[in-house]
């Protein structure tokens, strides 16, 4: 007997479903795109419809524009997209990865070969993050899973001991005179973040690209510190002792280079990236930056195994990052089969993608 077509696969546009005539996290327009989150790379503007979990919807707002026609659902409800082709039951579940991200579960109600539940994790992450819902897995037959940081090297330490590295590393600076800036990816990480600073060290400032996103967290309950947009009248009081936080898109720019303290407040600056690649001791080096703090808005290896496990899945999709590492992985070791999807993101964008992707809307203005 021969298989059934898969309810999901992917295609030159992103991953196709067989039916409803949807594509999850589409990499062009498309009639109807059903969106895990707010990321660049997962969500295109120029779509007809957008399909996203509610608490994302704000986000996704901002970075689509105000005409996008975005339908936010409540996260668990079942709701169903329909086309000549059949009918699909979906619904979004918290992913832990930054505001309003989600997973999808997908089913076929009627014109698909394929009776399997499924589900699209996006990005996720399984340890604590104050700005965003927590990580649930969900019981399906085949789990499509990232794999950015797929690889037994990549282990996280405790979210609250890299907060307090950060803000001891502040603490120091500010003590010597010198303007602390942290750079961080605008959607997710900068919030994660300005979550952890301890506001009595002194001051904190932004970047413009991570401001105009402050007003969704608000929005959406999320308790943030008090922070200034970095511009004009607020530089004086940043320089010395403030914490700047901006995209990695504002190295060296004439912006950055008029936050640092001058000789009345002892002189210079402190620059680190947070970031789950600072965990390699080479992308510290590449990115030129004095400190760097781990930092992941992604599972790392042993959340990949136990969000894989907790599915209950027996088919496993890997996509983005390691891949082929990870699902050789599962097959060999845990038994279960496993395939590669393959996506036109790399490693390597995902790295930049996580630090970078931020677009810059010009020295801080």
């Amino acid at each position: 007997m021969m298989p059934p077509k898969p309810l999901l696969r992917p295609t030159d546009r992103g991953l196709a479903c067989a039916v409803g005539g949807l594509l999850v996290d589409p990499w062009q327009p498309a009639p109807v795109a059903v969106v895990t989150h707010a990321h660049a790379d997962h969500a295109c503007r120029g779509c007809g419809r957008y399909y996203c979990a509610a608490a994302g919807a704000g986000v996704l707002r901002t970075r689509m524009g105000a005409d996008a026609e975005i339908h936010a659902i409540e996260y668990g409800t079942r709701f169903t997209l329909a086309d000549e082709s059949g009918e699909a039951e979906l619904s979004f579940h918290p992913a832990g990865h930054v505001l309003g991200s989600a997973q999808v579960r997908i089913r076929a109600m009627r014109g698909a070969q394929d009776d399997r539940v499924w589900v699209a994790s996006g990005d996720y992450a399984t340890l604590p993050n104050p700005t965003c819902d927590a990580f649930e897995p969900v019981a399906c037959d085949v789990f499509l899973t990232e794999s950015t940081f797929g690889l037994p090297i990549y282990r996280w330490r405790p979210p609250a001991e890299v907060h307090a590295r950060i803000n001891d590393w502040w603490r120091e600076n500010a003590g010597a005179g010198r303007t602390s800036v942290v750079f961080a990816y605008g959607l997710g990480k900068a919030q994660r973040v300005l979550a952890g600073l301890d506001a009595s060290i002194g001051p904190i400032g932004v970047h413009g690209a991570v401001d105009g996103l402050l007003g969704d967290y608000a929005d959406a309950g999320v308790a943030l510190p008090e922070t200034v947009r970095a511009v004009g009248e607020h530089k004086a009081a940043l320089k010395g002792r403030g914490m700047i936080v901006a995209p990695p898109s504002t190295m060296g720019t004439p912006w950055l280079r008029s936050l640092a303290g001058g000789r009345r407040e002892g002189g210079g600056m402190r620059t680190a990236m947070a970031s789950g690649w600072m965990a390699v001791r080479g992308r510290r080096r590449w990115r030129s930056v004095d400190a760097g703090f781990v930092l992941s808005d992604h599972a790392d290896w042993p959340g990949l195994l136990d969000a894989i496990e907790r599915t209950g899945a027996r088919s496993i999709g890997v996509t983005h990052g390691s891949s082929e590492a990870l699902a050789r992985y599962v097959r060999e070791v845990r038994g279960l089969d496993a395939f590669v999807v393959p996506t036109r993101y790399t490693a390597e964008d995902d790295a930049n993608a996580e630090s970078d992707d931020t677009p810059d809307d010009g020295g801080g203005a």
